[in-house]
């Protein structure tokens, strides 16, 4: 346990910051967010605005144009904008992911070029850690950085998989390995790749998946960076990627409580007005307490997300991973049942396009497997909560 009581209620601050980004969230609403799904576009509008209302940037330090806050009240922001219908998927990379690490180990330089742009939404970043025939286990990567030490330079080749929003990104933080001095074991470190590197290209993963972020095969053929581009040192092996990981989980359990109240909301809206043999059918049971059912495993998610992002706040990073992998697995497991019972109450109607709820079946079940799958959250919990031996 930490050393001091640590609070996870909710300041009136975050409780005020949820309101306004809610009313701001209705100038969109899920209409517009599928909108440009359907045609095609980027949520372009929607970022410039949250931006220039400072909500992408809650989390950035205040000395960089940000509001100084904590993971907590960006991960409001995202859950505010997904419970409205249009979420913005690169808030959980960019700001969050990108700008909590440059952050904690950037140099001075670097943070003065990218969190002043993260704060006011000028600027995104995407994030690439995952490959093919790594998946979860970070210390199988094989993207390589190598020092060029006649001129200095970093050259790196390798590959990573399902990394989102790439064609909409000026730069993306890459995951690599270089090889410590000492020993010649290769131990990961990131570096920010322009996405216009002679060597950088990307490919169109399709998906099922309804939204304006796209996914992508990122490709690196010898794609040659200056010394700063590193961020870190080059052989603190994976202490640095917990600084976005945790806010990466907890950022993905917002957004999945978010979708949750989306679509428990539409259900009980649906469910009140809807008659049957002169009632309304949320007077039956049947109907009422898998509703009730999800609204108690949302609250406790959201609860669990709180107290995950207060941990992360106060420093305590190893019961932060333990919470925010809780959060995790929880929002997921609520997300997918809420859609689910959603549906369920709506009968037939609850298939057709005019009652949004068809885009958030496969949009909820990749909460169960993105950014890390229900069973490597279960995996980090045994371990580290139970003590149990590790499975792998």
């Amino acid at each position: 346990m930490p050393d001091k009581e640590i609070a996870f209620t909710e300041s009136p601050e975050r409780q005020a910051l949820r309101t306004s980004v809610a009313a701001f969230a209705e100038k969109y609403g899920e209409d517009y967010w599928l909108q440009c799904a359907h045609d095609g576009r980027k949520t372009d509008e929607l970022w410039a605005d949250a931006g220039r209302q400072g909500y992408l940037g809650v989390a950035i330090p205040e000395e960089y144009g940000g509001g100084g806050g904590g993971i907590g009240d960006l991960a409001a922001v995202a859950e505010e904008l997904q419970a409205a219908g249009c979420p913005l998927l690169l808030m959980v990379v960019s700001p969050a992911i990108c700008g909590s690490i440059i952050a904690q180990f950037g140099t001075t330089e670097q943070k003065d070029r990218w969190l002043p742009g993260f704060a006011d939404g000028t600027r995104k970043m995407g994030f690439a850690i995952t490959e093919a025939d790594a998946g979860s286990n970070s210390h199988n990567i094989r993207t390589t950085a190598v020092r060029d030490e006649s001129s200095g330079e970093w050259i790196l080749k390798g590959g990573k998989v399902f990394i989102s929003g790439v064609d909409e990104v000026s730069d993306v933080l890459v995951v690599a390995r270089t090889a410590h001095n000492k020993t010649g074991k290769l131990r990961p470190a990131l570096f920010v790749i322009p996405t216009d590197s002679q060597g950088f290209s990307f490919t169109k993963i399709d998906i099922g998946i309804v939204g304006p972020e796209k996914q992508f095969v990122v490709h690196l053929d010898d794609v040659r960076l200056p010394e700063d581009a590193l961020v870190g040192e080059a052989d603190a092996g994976i202490e640095q990627l917990f600084a976005g990981l945790n806010p990466e989980r907890i950022m993905a359990a917002s957004s999945a409580t978010g979708m949750a109240r989306c679509a428990i909301a539409k259900a009980v809206a649906y469910t009140k007005q809807r008659e049957v043999w002169g009632a309304p059918i949320a007077t039956h049971q049947a109907v009422s307490h898998p509703l009730a059912q999800s609204y108690v495993e949302t609250e406790l998610a959201r609860l669990m997300t709180q107290r995950a992002a207060a941990l992360y706040e106060a420093g305590e990073l190893m019961l932060a991973g333990e919470a925010a992998n809780m959060a995790k697995y929880a929002a997921g497991e609520a997300a997918c049942n809420a859609v689910d019972r959603a549906v369920q109450a709506h009968g037939g109607n609850g298939l057709a396009e005019e009652y949004g709820l068809v885009h958030l079946i496969g949009n909820s079940r990749l909460t169960r497997i993105a950014p890390v799958s229900r069973e490597m959250a279960l995996n980090f919990v045994a371990q580290f909560g139970l003590g149990l031996p590790k499975s792998y």
